[in-house]
Formats: structure tokens, C-alpha cells, sequence
């Protein structure tokens, strides 16, 4: 007979990665410069454990951000993200520390506490390019107290793909991992975030933990 297995008995990520808290992050941006485009959209998903000890996602955590004061917004980047910076339909917040970032913020610390985890570090395909942006936002914003992000600490889903399947493009690494990927619906952050998340989970149900620990960068 099969035990029942209460939440306490569920391990925590805490147990894991020097008690960081990974969260998957994509960002949708009106350029490639974090210091003067636009940041439009940003989804985060934070890795936990199942009953059974496998990672899986999270909850997700969504905001549409309207450009802050002054921002360029580069048309090209946008006509290819496919995002209208001023259309009433995106319900977009203020990045602002009463609004989006705040709400995020919050929202990980919360897990990031039930976790026990110290920090939360962000996870991306091309992870820096996401923790630039995110950082210009609260540099911003002045929630510098309120960000659970480490400031360097990165796991990139590109070197790990790299790693597992010889491949550094999204779309083609889930492809590899049997993960259903719609290029319809790419570059949508909650869908990039989806997708990278499960990315995540499967590589990381599948690697051993010293190789897991050895691929952290601190750059």
C-alpha cells in the first residue's frame, strides 16, 4: 500500500541551489536597450517541488506595463513582438512601485518565503537579457528593497538546452523535449514563460544535481 504524502513531507526548494528560489522570467520589450526602451510585458513562474519530489511550475505572475516616462519604443521591436504600447485591450499597469512590479515583487517574496529560500534567481532563455530589463525597472522605480531577484546569479535555459539537446533555440529545445510549442504564440511573456518553465522542469528532472550546481553562473 502506497503512503499518503502530506504537504508537510513535500520537499522545499530551499533544500536545493544554495536556497535560491529559480523563477522563470521572459519580458516583451519595445527594443533591446534596458536603460532607454520601453518594458511592455513581463510573466514569471517560480519552480517548486510536486508530492513526489519532481519540479515543476508554479503559479504564474502576469502584468502589461505601459511605457515608462520618456521611453523609446522602437517600432520594429514592436511590430515584431505584435504589441500596441497604447491599445485599452492590454489593461496595461504602471510600472511603478504601487502597481506592477510591486504586485510581482510581492508575489515571489511570498513564495520564495514558503519555499525557505533566501533569494529568488532568475531563470531565462538568454537570462541576462531579461535580468537587464527587469533591473532598469527597479532602478526606475526605487524597489530596490522590494526585489527578490540575486543581482548577477542566472540560470539560462540556453546553455542548459545547449547542454541537453545540442540546441539553443526555444521553440526547437521544447520540440526535443516533447513540449508542444506554437510559434503563433510566441513572444507573448506568459507564453514564452509557459514554455520555458516546462523546458526548465524537464532538464532539470533529467540532469544529475552536481551538473544542475556546476551550470549557476555568477557573472
Amino acid at each position: 500500500m502506497e503512503k499518503n504524502v502530506t504537504v508537510e513531507q513535500i520537499p522545499l526548494i530551499g533544500q536545493r541551489f544554495r536556497g535560491f528560489l529559480p523563477v522563470v522570467v521572459d519580458v516583451e520589450t519595445a527594443g533591446f536597450n534596458a536603460q532607454t526602451d520601453a518594458l511592455l510585458e513581463i510573466a514569471c513562474i517560480p519552480i517548486i517541488y510536486n508530492d513526489a519530489g519532481q519540479f515543476i511550475p508554479g503559479p504564474s505572475i502576469h502584468a502589461h506595463i505601459n511605457p515608462f516616462l520618456g521611453a523609446n519604443l522602437d517600432k520594429r521591436s514592436l511590430e515584431f513582438i505584435g504589441i500596441d504600447p497604447f491599445s485599452p485591450l492590454r489593461i496595461a499597469m504602471a510600472e511603478d512601485e504601487t502597481s506592477a512590479l510591486k504586485r510581482i515583487f510581492k508575489t515571489i517574496t511570498e513564495v520564495r518565503r514558503q519555499q525557505k529560500c533566501s533569494h529568488a534567481v532568475l531563470v531565462g532563455h538568454n537570462a541576462h537579457f531579461d535580468l537587464g530589463f527587469l533591473q532598469a525597472a527597479v532602478t526606475r522605480t526605487a524597489t530596490k528593497n522590494q526585489n527578490p531577484f540575486h543581482s548577477f546569479s542566472v540560470f539560462d535555459t540556453v546553455t542548459l538546452s545547449a547542454v541537453m539537446f545540442g540546441q539553443t533555440v526555444l521553440a526547437k529545445s521544447c520540440i526535443q523535449a516533447g513540449i508542444d510549442f506554437d510559434g503563433k504564440e510566441a513572444h507573448s511573456a506568459l507564453y514564452d514563460t509557459q514554455k520555458t518553465a516546462e523546458l526548465f522542469c524537464y532538464i532539470l528532472n533529467k540532469l544529475s544535481p552536481q551538473t544542475l550546481d556546476s551550470l549557476m553562473t555568477d557573472q
